[in-house]
């Protein structure tokens, strides 16, 4: 392993909001939704699901409270399915992610990723992408009991690892995903995007606009020593 990496042995990656931005688009077809039937779906109840799962709010049943007549939401989640992934397969890699993958690969480090949503999402948008060949480990929704802000989707992704949460780093874009990091016990760098640049982060170890802002060699450089320091 390149001496730089230090302690550190492995990166792992949210994916919604982190990878690419799937939250935007999903977030403006519910709102247009909504607005079809005269209401408006704010994004501070949206940013409840955002990094979850929607236990904390769903869209459907608060559309089925507010609204008099019964919906048909076979055809309404059609509609919803085509129009979020017409939106999203329009959406570029954000900054930085594929040079700290490919950087990743070549400092020795293993990748991970942890996500709170299904593993048929996540796999097919990687492999769509041609990312799926940089993960050692994925584990999703499926993989766990209870998502972020629980931590045990990283705490799944330690063990297929086989590392300790000291030899991990975090990527993630949301309260809950910084939330759960920092539960199981391991170093998050928060980088917020379009929809979660008003939560605050301050959970997190250190905050970035986007991976471009810092190289990945650089990053883990400046993490190696902030731990020293409080060693």
């Amino acid at each position: 392993m390149n001496t730089v990496a230090g302690r550190m042995r492995a990166l792992i990656f949210d994916f919604d909001g982190l990878i690419i931005d799937t939250e935007s688009p999903i977030f403006h077809t519910w709102q247009k939704l909504y607005r079809t039937y005269g209401l408006e779906l704010t994004l501070e109840d949206w940013s409840q699901v955002l990094g979850t799962s929607r236990d904390h709010f769903d869209p459907r049943k608060d559309l089925d409270r507010k609204v008099s007549l019964a919906l048909d939401w076979t055809v309404i989640r059609r509609q919803l399915d085509q129009s979020q992934r017409e939106l999203i397969v329009e959406q570029p890699l954000l900054p930085g992610v594929l040079e700290y993958l490919q950087d990743a690969r070549r400092l020795g480090l293993q990748i991970g990723l942890a996500s709170s949503s299904s593993c048929e999402w996540v796999t097919g948008h990687l492999a769509r992408l041609e990312l799926l060949e940089y993960f050692d480990a994925i584990r999703a929704r499926d993989d766990v009991s209870h998502p972020k802000p629980a931590p045990y989707v990283f705490e799944s992704v330690l063990s297929a690892l086989d590392l300790p949460s000291t030899s991990a780093i975090v990527l993630e874009d949301s309260i809950n995903g910084v939330r759960a990091a920092k539960a199981a016990g391991l170093f998050c760098v928060a980088v917020p995007n379009r929809l979660t640049q008003f939560q605050s982060l301050d959970q997190a170890d250190l905050v970035l606009n986007s991976l471009a802002e810092i190289p990945l060699e650089d990053l883990l450089q400046e993490i190696v020593a902030r731990l020293q320091k409080g060693d």
